[in-house]
Formats: C-alpha cells, structure tokens, sequence
C-alpha cells in the first residue's frame, strides 16, 4: 500500500526486497553518525519487525521511501510512537533515514512535509515532535523546513550522558500552527 505520495516519492508497505538495502543503509557509518552504532543484520531484521509491529498496533509507522524515477529503496520517513522516560513522551515522532545516495536532493524535507499533512488529515494527529542528537545539522534543518519549532535541548535517556550524542534538540509542530508554518 502507498500511504503518501509526492512529486519524486512514494511512502509505502515495506517489501521484503527492502531488507538487503535496509540493511546496507543501517550499516552505513556515514548514514549513521548521529546514532550510538551502526546496526548489525539481525538488528536491522529486528527493526524492520518492529517498524511492521508498530504498524500493526497504531495503523502508521516508518515509511519505506522509494524514488518514482526508477522505484529505488531509498530508506525511510514517517512517524513512530516514542515511548521513552522523557517529559514529553508518549508522543508521535517524525522521522526519516535515507541512503547517502539520496542526499542533498530535497528528499527528507519533501517527504516529511507530505507525512505531516498525511499525518494531519489522515491520522488526526494533533501534535507532532521530532528529535535528533544535537550535532546533526542537516536533520535540524530539515525539522526548521517543514515548519517545525525548536522546543529545548534534552538529554536522551537511551545514550549515556557521556557520549557525545546523548544532548539533543526537541521540535515540535502542532497542527491547528500548520498554516502560521508555511
């Protein structure tokens, strides 16, 4: 099933052609810079049975991202249920991991703004937050360009305080704000 499509994208079901690329993706030391380590095979496998249980469970989940060009795996975008010991959780989280190959094309902003409308309409979402370790500028930039607002820096209770991820960024975006965004 396709959940959202926009001019270049297409945020549907994963596949099961998807885990070989996924797992590429997850291995990555670029793509995952900003998390505490790369993901080994079976962790990735572990992650996609996840994202499919979560789908299971609450109708939405990470997107596998796919190009209209030439229907390439691209990654993810889309929503997950945070559910970790913070003042702001359970919440819905927006967010998106791309191969190397697609960035710098617009993908992740194009993406996440089709999600937020989808996830407005569709879903009925109220509110929307999304989160990064401090240092990734370029997953910031794309929370400012869908008309995300910075909340507060937050230790992640999940990334021991003495790595150098463990400060991150709280964004939000609410959906009656919607238009004071665009």
């Amino acid at each position: 099933m396709i959940y959202v499509e926009t001019a270049r994208l297409r945020l549907r079901d994963w596949q099961d052609s998807d885990l070989e690329p996924f797992r590429r993706l997850n291995a990555d030391e670029e793509v995952m810079a900003y998390f505490p380590k790369t993901l080994s095979a079976e962790e990735t496998a572990a992650f996609l049975r996840a994202i499919q249980a979560e789908f299971d469970a609450c109708g939405y989940g990470l997107y596998a991202a796919e190009t209209k060009e030439n229907d390439a795996f691209i990654g993810f975008i889309g929503f997950h249920r945070a559910t970790f010991e913070a003042d702001f959780t359970p919440c819905v989280e927006i967010g998106w991991r791309l191969a190397r190959s697609a960035w710098g094309k617009g993908y992740a902003t194009e993406g996440a703004e089709a999600c937020l409308t989808y996830g407005w309409g569709e879903l009925g979402f109220a509110d929307v937050y999304s989160f990064t370790a401090e240092a990734n500028a370029p997953s910031k930039n794309v929370m400012r360009k869908i008309g995300m607002r910075f909340v507060k820096h937050f230790n992640h209770p999940k990334i021991g305080t003495e790595s150098p991820l463990s400060k991150h960024v709280l964004y939000h975006a609410r959906q009656n704000d919607e238009n004071d965004r665009r």
